[in-house]
């Protein structure tokens, strides 16, 4: 694995126990609630490997609590996350799981709201640093370290080409991009990690492009786009 600095490697400033347990948990939940785009009403998370044994020691249920509210990883309210939520409205169920994940610190997370549903699965892989493998069923690999919109379309010619010929006309720069499909000329999915924050306006402009579903985006370092 790369680092981009030395931050990277002794973790963030965070409250809690520990940076892969509790703080990269936290923003794992962050990125899940940023996608899904609003406040979840339902959130059903599951534990895999090390954190299903230790979740509660290290106060991984916490920390997802607390990501799903979007508090960052220093924020002072993060132990009293889960009645944050209740009062909320947000119920939040727990589950462990004895199934092998791609990593020990794995999780994954099931939200509703209204009509919305959306599940991500995702890794803490140490330092806080986290890495997405999985959003609504489409295999995508995000590092969530940087500005990323995840579109999704159905598969048709020329549509990459025209999602980030949009991007690129705005001057965004693409770092990274990953897609997924679940049939030839089926249902896809698109995941761009960008150098900088997509501006709302440029992202509505990507959903209204012929053949896209829908857009999501997180910035957990940031916030929701301007």
């Amino acid at each position: 694995m790369r680092f981009k600095d030395v931050f990277s490697i002794i973790g963030p400033g965070m409250i809690g126990p520990s940076s892969s347990h509790t703080a990269g948990v936290l923003t794992l939940g962050r990125a899940a609630a940023q996608l899904f785009g609003r406040q979840p009403e339902r959130a059903e998370i599951t534990f895999f490997g090390s954190l299903a044994a230790t979740y509660r020691g290290h106060g991984s249920d916490i920390a997802v609590i607390a990501g799903l509210l979007r508090l960052r990883t220093d924020d002072e309210r993060i132990p009293d996350s889960p009645a944050i939520a209740e009062a909320a409205g947000m119920k939040v169920l727990i589950r462990t799981s004895g199934v092998p994940a791609v990593h020990p610190n794995t999780l994954s997370v099931a939200l509703r709201g209204g009509r919305r549903r959306m599940s991500l699965t995702g890794c803490s892989i140490g330092g806080g640093n986290i890495e997405i493998v999985e959003v609504n069923g489409f295999d995508l690999k995000m590092t969530g370290r940087y500005p990323t919109v995840i579109v999704y379309h159905d598969d048709r010619p020329g549509m990459l080409a025209g999602i980030t010929r949009l991007l690129g006309e705005a001057g965004v720069n693409i770092g990274y991009m990953d897609v997924d499909r679940k049939a030839r000329l089926g249902e896809a999915a698109t995941a761009i990690e960008a150098d900088a924050a997509i501006p709302a306006k440029l992202l509505a402009r990507v959903k209204r492009l012929p053949n896209v579903k829908e857009v999501s985006y997180m910035d957990v370092n940031g916030g929701d786009p301007a």
